[in-house]
C-alpha cells in the first residue's frame, strides 16, 4: 500500500487553473493563485502537483514556507525560497539586478556585506527587488514561487507578496500560495486579491464519497471497483472529505490488519472500522509512534512543543538524548511518515502535517507541555546565547507556553527591538504590542516604560497614530507608580513626535510641555537632546512667526547637548535639521552641518544616516551653485548600499536639474523611469514629486495641455500630499508656461498662488519662485522696489544660483531707472553668466529685460531680442520669438521674415539678422564670384545680389567686399 494516492483526486478544476497559470508565466503573462482550506484538505499536495508540472516544463521553482513556531522572523519564506536557488546553482547573476543585490542582502547572505540592514528598505522596495530576481530567474522560460502557510505571516512578509501580486502581470512568474481558511491577515489578503483580479483564491472543499473511493483506490493500489463499499463509506463518514485524514486511517487500518488484499484486486475488511474524527488520527499517530518506543515517543513529543518543524540540537540538549537514540528515532520517523528534512537548515526537521504535531500534543496536561516547553527555551538559551535571529522570537513563545509570562514578554520586546532595527516595522509593532501586554504586571516598572517608549516609536513609524492616546493613559498610569520622572518625560517625548507625525501639532506641544515640566529647570543633556530636537520640528511644521530662529535655537542646543551626553543619532538628526534651517540664511554654514552629521554618522557606524547627510550637504551644494557633481556622488552611495528610495529622491533633482537645464530629452528619460518605479513601489511622496516634475518638464515647453494633465495626475495620485507640490506646481510650472505664452498677467497670478501655497507649506530646496523669479516680475510690473529687493536678498536663498540670475536681473532693472546704466550693464552681464547653465530662463530674461533696458536707456535690448527670438523661435516657442521680433520693430530694428530655411543660417549669423537669402549670398562669395555668376546660380538679378551684398557689409560690419569674403570664408570654415 502507497501512504499517499498517485494522483490528485476531486481537484480538476484546481489543476486546471495552476496549468493555465503555470502556462502564462511562460509566456510572460504571471499570475498567483491562492489555495485555501482547512489542515488536511490538500493544499500541499496542490503545490507539489504545480511543481512537478512546472520542473516538468523546463521552469525555476522556489520554495518557502512559513515557520511553523508562533511568532516568525520577518521574510522568512522568501529567504528559504531564494536559498534554494543557490543550493541548486540556479541564482542569476546580481549584477542584473544594480541597486537592488544590496536590498536583497537581507534576504540573501552571501549577497551582505554588513549593509544591508542599514538601509531602512521597506517591504514595497524589497518585493521590488523580489519582482525583479524572479524575472531574472524565469527569463525565457518561467518561474514559480510557492509560498505555503502564509496564514502565519509577519507584516513584511504579507506587504511583499501584495506588491508581488499588483505586478505579476507582465512577468515571467507565477505564484500559487497556500494559507488555512480562518481569519488573518493573509486570508484578507488573498480575499482582496481575488476581488480586484490580481490573483484566483480556489477555497478547497472536502472530497466527496465518490473522490474519497477514488484516493482510497489510488493509496491502495487497485481500481476504483476493488474498494468495497463498506470500506468508502466509512472513510469518507470518518474524514469528512479530507484526503489526508484519509490516507492516516487507511494507512492504520492497514497496519492493524483491518485490511486483507484479495485476489483480483481488491481489499476485504476483516472488522468494523469505528473510527471517530479527529480521535481517529489521533489514534493512528498514537499507534505508530507508540511502535517506536516510550523514548523515541518522547523525544517526538518534546519536538511537537517546539512547533510543526523543530531543531534537532535543540531536541537533543532538552532530552539528553545520545546521538544513536537520536537518529534511530529521525529514521523511525520518517519510515513511519511521521517526520522529514525541513529546508533550508540540515538541522532541521519538520511533521510531515500539522495534524501530526497537533495529534502528538493531544496527549499532554497543561502542566506537562508547560514544563516540556520551559525545558526547550531553556536548551535554546544554552545553545544560542543572545538569542540571535529565530531564536529570540521562539524561546519567547516557549516561555510564553511554560507559563512565564514576564520572561516572553522582555523576549518579545528584545525581537521587537531587533525587527525596528532591521526595518521590519510592522512586525515590531506586533511583537513589541505583545510584550507590553505581557510585562503588566512586571514589577520592573522601568523596564515597562522602555518597552512602550519603543512600541511608541515603532506606532509612529509605521503611521498606526490611533492607538497612541491609550498609551498615553499607560504613560499616566506609570507616572502615578512613582515611575522615574526623566523616564516619563522621555515617554511624553515619543507621544508629542507621534501626534507631530499624525499633525496634531496642539497634542505634541502639550507632551512637550509637560516633559519639560517634569525635566525641570536644569535637565540632564541626555533628557533635554530628544525634547528639543522635537520642539525644533515642531516650530519648523507649525510655520509660526520666527519659526526659523526657534527652531534654529533649540536644534543648536540639542545638537550640543546631544554631543555631550554621546547620543550620536539624536546629534545627527539635531546637525540634519540645523543644515535645512541654514539654507533660509547661510548656504555655507548648511554645508558645513551636513558635513558635521555627515561625520558623526560615520564615527558611528551608522551609515544609512552618513548617505542621508550626504545627500543633504550635496543638495545645497547643488542649490548653491548648480554642481551636480556631489550629488551623483550621493546618488552613488545610496545606491551601494541599496537605499532605493534614497536614491530616487536624488533622481528627482537630478531631473528637474535637466530641465532648468533645458535638457529636455535627458529629464524626460529620468522622470518616466522613476514614475514607472515609484508608482510601483507605491512611493506615494516620490510619485507625485516626479508628476510635479513631468508637469515641470511639459511647462518649460510651451505644452500648456501636457502640463495639466500632469498636475491633474498629482492631484489624483497624491492627494493630500499634493499640497507640498503645490509651490513648485504654480512656480516652475503654471508662472513658466503663462510666460512662454506672453501672458505676463497669467504669470504674475500664478507666481502669487505659488507664493501663498508656500506660506503654507514651505519648500526646502527654495527654487519654486519666491526667492527669485517673483521679484523680478513685481519689479518688471513696478509693485516691487528697493525695499522689496532688499527683503529678499537678505535670504541666503537669493544667493541659490538658479534664483540669483533673476535677482541680479531685477537689480539691473532697478539701477537702470535710477539712471546707474553702466551698473546696471554690469548686473545684467553677471545675470547671463549666472544663467550660462539655464538656456530658457537665460534668453527669458534678456526678453524680460530687453523693454524696461530700452525704456529708460541702457543695455543692449535689440541684441538681446536677437538672441531671445532666434533662441525661442529654434525652441518651438512662437508665442515669444513673435512677441521679440515685434519688439525689435518697435525699436526700429531690422527684422527677418522666418521663412524655411531660416534654421540652416548658423546662430552667430542669425542674431546679426542674416537673413536665408543672405546667407546663400554670403556661402557663394567664399568664392570671390560677381554678382551676375551670384545671381546666376541662385536665379535672382544682379541688382538684387547687389542689395544683399550691401546689407551684409551692414550687419556684419565689414568696410568693403574683400573683407566681406574674408569674413566669409572665417564663419564657414569655424
Amino acid at each position: 500500500m502507497q501512504t499517499r494516492s498517485p494522483v490528485v483526486v476531486g481537484r480538476d478544476g484546481e489543476i486546471d487553473g495552476l496549468h493555465r497559470l503555470l502556462t502564462g508565466a511562460r509566456s510572460g503573462y504571471g499570475g498567483a493563485i491562492f489555495l485555501v482550506g482547512e489542515p488536511g484538505i490538500g493544499k500541499s499536495r496542490l503545490a507539489a502537483a504545480a511543481t512537478a508540472q512546472a520542473i516538468d516544463n523546463g521552469m525555476v521553482t522556489l520554495r518557502g514556507r512559513v515557520g511553523a513556531i508562533g511568532t516568525t522572523v520577518a521574510f522568512r519564506p522568501f529567504t528559504e525560497a531564494l536559498l534554494s536557488l543557490i543550493r541548486r546553482g540556479q541564482m542569476p547573476a546580481p549584477e542584473g539586478l544594480g541597486p537592488y543585490r544590496k536590498v536583497l542582502g537581507r534576504l540573501v547572505p552571501d549577497w551582505d556585506d554588513g549593509t544591508a540592514h542599514d538601509t531602512a528598505a521597506s517591504p514595497v522596495v524589497l518585493g521590488e527587488a523580489v519582482l525583479r530576481l524572479l524575472a531574472l530567474a524565469g527569463a525565457g522560460r518561467g518561474c514559480l514561487l510557492v509560498l505555503e502557510d502564509l496564514h502565519g505571516s509577519d507584516p513584511e512578509t504579507l506587504a511583499v507578496i501584495e506588491y508581488l501580486l499588483d505586478n505579476l502581470d507582465e512577468q515571467p512568474i507565477a505564484l500559487v500560495a497556500t494559507l488555512r481558511s480562518e481569519t488573518c491577515q493573509a486570508y484578507e489578503l488573498a480575499r482582496l486579491a481575488a476581488q480586484r483580479g490580481a490573483g484566483a483564491l480556489f477555497q478547497l472543499q472536502p472530497l466527496g464519497r465518490t473522490d474519497v473511493a477514488e484516493l482510497a483506490a489510488g493509496c491502495l493500489e487497485i481500481p476504483v471497483s476493488g474498494v468495497p463499499e463498506q470500506l468508502a463509506d466509512q472513510l469518507w463518514r470518518d474524514s469528512a472529505g479530507i484526503p489526508f485524514i484519509v490516507e492516516e486511517l487507511l494507512q492504520e487500518a492497514n497496519r492493524t490488519g483491518q485490511l486483507v488484499t484479495q485476489p483480483g484486486d481488491s481489499v476485504q475488511v476483516v472488522d468494523d472500522l469505528r473510527t471517530h474524527v479527529p480521535a481517529a488520527v489521533v489514534h493512528s499517530i498514537s499507534s505508530r509512534t507508540a511502535q517506536l518506543g516510550p523514548q523515541s515517543r518522547d523525544i517526538l513529543v518534546l519536538a511537537a512543543v517546539i512547533g510543526h518543524r523543530f531543531p534537532l540540537s535543540v531536541v537533543q540538549k532538552a532530552t539528553g538524548t545520545d546521538d544513536r537514540l537520536l537518529l534511530a528515532t529521525l529514521r523511525a520517523g520518517v519510515a513511519a511518515q511521521l517526520v522529514g528534512p525541513d529546508e533550508p537548515v540540515p538541522d532541521w526537521y519538520a511533521f510531515r502535517h500539522p495534524l501530526t504535531a497537533d495529534a502528538l500534543l493531544a496527549g499532554l496536561t497543561p502542566t506537562e507541555r508547560a514544563a516540556l516547553a520551559r525545558r526547550c527555551a531553556d536548551a535554546i538559551e544554552e545553545l544560542h546565547p543572545g538569542l540571535p535571529g529565530e531564536w529570540c522570537p521562539m524561546v519567547a513563545d516557549l516561555a510564553e507556553t511554560g507559563g512565564e509570562t514576564i520572561r516572553a514578554g522582555r523576549l518579545f520586546a528584545l525581537a521587537g527591538r531587533r525587527s525596528f532595527d532591521d526595518g521590519s516595522t510592522g512586525s515590531a509593532t506586533n511583537l513589541l504590542e505583545r510584550a507590553n501586554a505581557m510585562l503588566a504586571d512586571d514589577p520592573d516598572i522601568g523596564y515597562r516604560a522602555g518597552v512602550l517608549g519603543s512600541l511608541l516609536l515603532a506606532l509612529s513609524a509605521t503611521g498606526r497614530f490611533e492607538d497612541i492616546a491609550v498609551h498615553a493613559a499607560a504613560v499616566e498610569e506609570m507616572a502615578g507608580h512613582n515611575l522615574d520622572s526623566r523616564k516619563v518625560a522621555a515617554l511624553h517625548v515619543q507621544l508629542a513626535n507621534a501626534e507631530m507625525m499624525a499633525g496634531r501639532w496642539s497634542a505634541a506641544l502639550e507632551h512637550v510641555a509637560t516633559a519639560r515640566s517634569l525635566l525641570g529647570s536644569d535637565p540632564a543633556d541626555a533628557d533635554l537632546a530628544p525634547v528639543d530636537v522635537v520642539a525644533a520640528n515642531l516650530e519648523l511644521a507649525r510655520n509660526s512667526p520666527g519659526r526659523v530662529r526657534a527652531a534654529t535655537e533649540l536644534a543648536t542646543r540639542a545638537a550640543a547637548a546631544a554631543e555631550r551626553a554621546k547620543l550620536p543619532e539624536v546629534t545627527c538628526e539635531a546637525l540634519q535639521l540645523l543644515g535645512i534651517l541654514a539654507r533660509e540664511h547661510d548656504l555655507d554654514q548648511s554645508i558645513e552641518y551636513f558635513h558635521r552629521a555627515r561625520q558623526v554618522a560615520e564615527d558611528h557606524g551608522m551609515t544609512f544616516l552618513r548617505v542621508c547627510s550626504h545627500i543633504f550637504q550635496a543638495v545645497t551644494i547643488y542649490l548653491a551653485d548648480g554642481s551636480i557633481l556631489e550629488l551623483e556622488r550621493a546618488r552613488q552611495q545610496a545606491l551601494r548600499i541599496g537605499a532605493i528610495p534614497l536614491m530616487y529622491e536624488v533622481d528627482g533633482i537630478l531631473g528637474q536639474h535637466a530641465i532648468l537645464r533645458s535638457e529636455y530629452a535627458r529629464a524626460a528619460e529620468i522622470i518616466d523611469e522613476c514614475l514607472a518605479v515609484t508608482r510601483r513601489l507605491r512611493l506615494g511622496r516620490s510619485a507625485t514629486y516626479f508628476l510635479a516634475t513631468k508637469a515641470i518638464l511639459e511647462a518649460h515647453q510651451g505644452r500648456r495641455a501636457a502640463m495639466e494633465s500632469a498636475l491633474d495626475e498629482v492631484a489624483n495620485w497624491g492627494g493630500e500630499r499634493a499640497t507640498y507640490e503645490l509651490p513648485y506646481s504654480y512656480g516652475l510650472a503654471r508662472t513658466f508656461c503663462a510666460l512662454l505664452e506672453e501672458n505676463r498677467e497669467l504669470a504674475e497670478a500664478e507666481m502669487a498662488q505659488a507664493l501663498a501655497y508656500d506660506a503654507k507649506n514651505p519648500t526646502t530646496l527654495h527654487t519654486s519662485g519666491k526667492n527669485g523669479l517673483s521679484l523680478l516680475l513685481g519689479v518688471l510690473s513696478g509693485q516691487s522696489g528697493w525695499a522689496q529687493f532688499q527683503v529678499v536678498t537678505a535670504t541666503a536663498a537669493s544667493g541659490m544660483r538658479w534664483n540669483r540670475q533673476f535677482v541680479q536681473l531685477a537689480h539691473a532693472v532697478l539701477l537702470g531707472r535710477d539712471g546707474q546704466v553702466e551698473a546696471a550693464n554690469a548686473q545684467v552681464a553677471e545675470a547671463m553668466d549666472t544663467a550660462s547653465l539655464y538656456p530658457l530662463a537665460r534668453h527669458l530674461g534678456l526678453r524680460l529685460v530687453a523693454e524696461p533696458a530700452h525704456a529708460d536707456g541702457w543695455g543692449e535690448p535689440v541684441a538681446w531680442l536677437r538672441q531671445a527670438e532666434d533662441y525661442f523661435h529654434n525652441a518651438g516657442i512662437p508665442a515669444v520669438a513673435s512677441a521679440c521680433r515685434s519688439l525689435m520693430r518697435q525699436l526700429g530694428a531690422t527684422v527677418w521674415q522666418r521663412r524655411s530655411g531660416t534654421e540652416q543660417v548658423p546662430a552667430y549669423l542669425r542674431q546679426m539678422g542674416v537673413t536665408t537669402r543672405e546667407y546663400e549670398v554670403c556661402r557663394l562669395l567664399v568664392d570671390r564670384i560677381g554678382n551676375k555668376s551670384i545671381a546666376s546660380r541662385l536665379h535672382i538679378s544682379p541688382r538684387t545680389v547687389e542689395k544683399h551684398v550691401a546689407s551684409l557689409m551692414t550687419k556684419t560690419q565689414q568696410p568693403d567686399r574683400e573683407a566681406l569674403s574674408s569674413f566669409a570664408r572665417t564663419v564657414l570654415q569655424d
